[in-house]
């Protein structure tokens, strides 16, 4: 049974996947996927690329995300699936590719200046 190892990033949350041949099962940081993202959308963003090469159910993969929020750490377990299902099957690439599930989202939050009450907000203005 062959193992893939991949690894998703997005923001400050960083995602490590190992994905073999199974029934679907998906675990993140040792808990079901329902029961780590309580909310569908998020377990849809994880499921997005699986269910866009249509391939669901046809792996089991486990996920350990670490740092940044809910979100984040969705989109960088979508990315490292992404990544996986490319190197299991290279067809799947453009598919892939044409979503942007590839592609590492550069955003990240501005840091807070000096002067200023957080990145661009400044403090309020007194006339008088």
């Amino acid at each position: 049974m062959e193992m893939i190892n991949k690894i998703g990033r997005r923001k400050t949350s960083v995602a490590r996947i190992y994905m073999g041949p199974g029934n679907g099962k998906i675990t993140v940081n040792n808990k079901s996927i329902e029961v780590y993202f309580p909310f569908d959308l998020h377990q849809i963003v994880v499921k997005q690329p699986l269910t866009l090469v249509g391939v669901d159910g046809n792996y089991d993969i486990q996920i350990n995300v670490d740092g940044g929020g809910i979100t984040g750490q969705a989109e960088a377990a979508r990315m490292a699936i992404s990544r996986a299902l490319c190197e299991f099957d290279a067809d799947h690439r453009p598919a892939l590719k044409k979503e942007g599930f590839l592609t590492r989202d550069p955003r990240m939050v501005e840091r807070k200046k000096p002067g200023r009450r957080k990145a661009r907000r400044k403090f309020q203005f007194s006339k008088r």
